[in-house]
């Protein structure tokens, strides 16, 4: 078992060059472990790598695309035994107050959920050659989800929609997944103070700060929890809203500021 308590070995995460992909990356070093740690920018994921081998970590970056599924699959595939998978990557944007442009909806859809499959699809198939381990279980595999996965915002249409997306798939893949000794975790964070949100320009109810969401994710995944939802008090909220009339949802939301177009 890890040196902070994790029972992972071999951790392999996306969109691991910022915020919770980073604070996750930080939270499972220790000594023994091998760290697989991908992001489209050279100098931010080798320089979180760096941070990792420094706490005795081996680390192991790679610049990658998630939407390629080629190189997902070879990157994932080459990477030998696996104890978990985050599929971390993904963008935020909305709709800055006017219609949700067309290639801000393509490009949200591409890499929350096709990156997500590109990330997941390939994992499961490793782990399924796999032999188990003391707990029975071959390899886990979480994908990052939202809150926003329980609510249809209007300022945000196409990121709400691949979060549910992405969170309805990977509970209903748990139920059979785990015949084969595989398990699925579903991460819906609430806020998250990142270089993402900073950009938000509307309340954020109970931000969090990205190293207290990483523990938060992981202590669900050791856990054996499908779905890791976090903070409740705003899980609650968002389960009563979305489950609103559309109509009148819509009329609820409508007021608040939009998040910004710009999938950066």
């Amino acid at each position: 078992m890890a040196d902070r308590g994790w029972p992972w070995r071999q951790v392999l995460i996306t969109g691991a060059s910022s915020g919770l992909g980073r604070a996750l990356a930080l939270a499972c070093t220790a000594p023994g472990v091998t760290l697989h740690l991908a992001g489209r920018d050279a100098a931010r994921i080798g320089e979180v790598a760096e941070a990792c081998i420094a706490a005795g970590a081996e680390a192991r970056p790679r610049v990658v695309e998630v939407r390629d599924a080629t190189s997902m699959a070879e990157w994932i595939g080459g990477a030998g035994r696996l104890d978990l998978v985050i599929a971390n990557a993904g963008i935020s944007a909305g709709t800055g107050g006017r219609a949700e442009p067309m290639a801000v909806s393509r490009a949200v859809f591409e890499t929350n959920v096709t990156g997500v499959l590109n990330t997941v699809l390939p994992a499961i198939e490793a782990m399924a050659e796999q032999s188990p381990g003391a707990d029975g279980v071959r390899g886990r595999v979480a994908v990052v989800a939202s809150i926003a996965a329980f609510v249809a915002a209007p300022g945000a249409p196409a990121y709400c929609a691949s979060k549910a997306a992405v969170q309805r798939w990977t509970e209903a893949l748990d139920a059979s997944e785990r015949r084969r000794g595989i398990r699925l975790h579903a991460i819906c964070p609430g806020y998250i103070r990142t270089p993402m949100t900073a950009r938000n320009r509307f309340p954020m109810p109970l931000l969090m700060e990205a190293e207290d969401a990483a523990r938060r994710t992981l202590s669900g995944i050791a856990a054996g929890r499908v779905r890791v939802a976090y903070p409740w008090p705003l899980y609650l909220a968002a389960r009563l809203v979305g489950g609103l009339p559309p109509g009148l949802r819509a009329a609820l939301l409508n007021p608040w500021p939009a998040k910004a177009a710009d999938p950066g």
